[in-house]
């Protein structure tokens, strides 16, 4: 069970959020400042941080970097009524994970809080298992019911890279900085081309499927 610290000035909030947390089956454990919140994470192993920006004693942003110092790894997400632009660069720059403003809907801090430690337990195991699919970043393998599909080291790359952030739309300039770096005769036309390949040889997926975004880019969505 993963335990989320929730940092949150607010005691109705704080209380609400923790007990969403616990329904959805987490376990969560509230404060409320910033130097509270460094202090639980010197006393009990936790595996994510939500977090308020403006909070007394020690706001969001201080409390972000501090653990940053330490800590590379651990999702932090920000809900906070700030919704500028100033205040998400400067929480992006820090190193959070996320931004949901206030007022938000539980239902969608839940999904969000799934998807961070989803994309953060990827990072540290360098797999993805979805439906009959199972990819080792390590070993740059692929296998659909036990069976290895013939994936290229880019192709391999551009899966991965999709079904870690699935739902998110990713354009083709994105995806060509990511995976064919300085490579002068990349163009969009070849990404298009890798993606027909990928949706070929990943045909006998059932957990997911490429899906072009018309205009845009590419994205996976999980079935």
């Amino acid at each position: 069970m993963v335990n989320i610290l929730v940092a949150e000035d607010d005691i109705n909030l704080n209380n609400l959020v923790c007990s969403s947390l616990i329904r959805s089956g987490f376990s969560a454990c509230g404060c409320f400042n910033g130097e509270e919140a460094l202090k639980k994470l010197t006393e009990e192993k936790f595996g994510m941080i939500v977090s308020d920006v403006m909070m007394p004693s020690l706001d969001g942003f201080a409390l972000a970097a501090e653990v940053r110092r330490t800590d590379k790894n651990i999702p932090i997400l920000f809900i906070t009524a700030r919704d500028d632009m100033p205040s998400k660069q400067l929480g992006f720059s820090l190193g959070i994970d996320d931004y949901l403003v206030k007022p938000f809907v539980m239902d969608e801090l839940i999904l969000r809080v799934k998807a961070l430690l989803r994309r953060a337990d990827i990072k540290n195991s360098g797999k993805i298992a979805i439906g009959n699919l199972v990819m080792d970043e390590e070993e740059h393998t692929a296998y659909a019911d036990g069976e290895e599909l013939p994936l290229t080291v880019r192709e391999f790359d551009l899966l991965f890279k999709l079904l870690s952030y699935p739902k998110k739309t990713f354009t083709r300039s994105q995806l060509m900085d990511a995976l064919w770096d300085y490579d002068s005769s990349a163009t969009s036309r070849t990404v298009d081309v890798y993606m027909a390949k990928l949706r070929e040889k990943t045909a006998v997926c059932d957990g997911f499927k490429l899906v072009t975004v018309h205009g845009l880019g590419y994205k996976a969505v999980l079935k």
